[in-house]
């Protein structure tokens, strides 16, 4: 393998070190904040739309190779293609790149303004615990991993309006408890692992159909508060239909998952409702812009 295949293939191990979706994904969810908070798409400074998507993105990156080199003797069990245990990147290289990512992820949060720096500092603060001693917890572990998923939101409001604006934190809170769902869903999906080390999920505790059982609960909670946004006049018509797809999807989800909670199925359910996020994103957007 020459150089340029081996800097190819490193480069390719440090993307799905990040989860490129989830980082995408939370830098997205900070500009829905900005919209959620202005009720006006893109009404917020270009930079500082650039600053906060950074943020998101980096200190997500951060999170995820901090999680990842914490979870290496896991991921040898449950996930050995990882790019840790398969030996694609050293521990102390996943270190290095999330400290890179969170000074990055820092210093734009600094450029925007002094709440947002604290929010930054704080959510990081959360990840990491969690990473280090929050997984082990199980469900408590799983509320750690939910807020930082619904932090984006309100960090979008802080960006544009310096304060946290009432329609944000709702939908913050649907994200919390559509997330804790997939949570506990891919408790099932490390059961063996998780096990192993100890880590004391609703799976491991109460075994795979409990915990299926408990993440349908999360899923259809959040369905549940969806239609409330409508109804309280925060939203346009033009949120309907989409969050109606994703309303749908959690709903198929959560009977797929307590049907059949096999750890094949629960990966799959735990994809599938990362495509219900996204779509529900993209509810948020419209609906709020008007």
């Amino acid at each position: 393998m020459n150089k340029i295949d081996v800097t190819v293939t490193k480069m390719v191990a440090y993307l799905r070190l990040t989860r490129p979706i989830n980082c995408l994904m939370m830098g997205f969810a900070v500009i829905v904040g900005t919209v959620l908070a202005t009720s006006i798409f893109l009404e917020a400074p270009l930079l500082t739309l650039i600053y906060v998507f950074v943020t998101g993105f980096t200190l997500t990156a951060a999170s995820m190779a901090i999680n990842d080199y914490y979870d290496r003797e896991i991921d040898a069990v449950n996930e050995p293609n990882r790019p840790i245990p398969s030996g694609l990147i050293k521990p102390e290289e996943a270190l290095a790149f999330a400290f890179i990512c969170t000074i990055i992820g820092f210093v734009t949060a600094y450029l925007t303004n002094l709440p947002c720096f604290i929010t930054a500092i704080a959510s990081w603060t959360v990840s990491v615990a969690y990473a280090t001693v929050g997984k082990r917890t199980g469900l408590p572990g799983n509320f750690l991993v939910s807020a930082c998923v619904a932090v984006p939101f309100i960090y979008g409001s802080l960006a544009v309006a310096n304060k946290i604006e009432l329609n944000v934190l709702f939908f913050a809170s649907m994200a919390f408890l559509s997330n804790t769902g997939r949570e506990i869903t891919k408790g099932i999906v490390d059961v063996q692992g998780d096990r192993a080390r100890s880590i004391q999920t609703l799976a491991v505790l109460y075994g795979e159909k409990t915990a299926a059982v408990a993440a349908s609960f999360f899923y259809l909670s959040a369905v549940l508060l969806s239609p409330i946004p409508w109804l309280l006049d925060l939203v346009s018509l033009w949120f309907i239909p989409l969050v109606a797809i994703t309303d749908f999807g959690l709903v198929a989800s959560s009977l797929m998952l307590m049907k059949k909670y096999s750890r094949e199925n629960a990966r799959k359910t735990k994809k599938n409702v990362l495509l219900w996020f996204i779509i529900g994103l993209l509810a948020f957007v419209i609906g709020a812009a008007r």
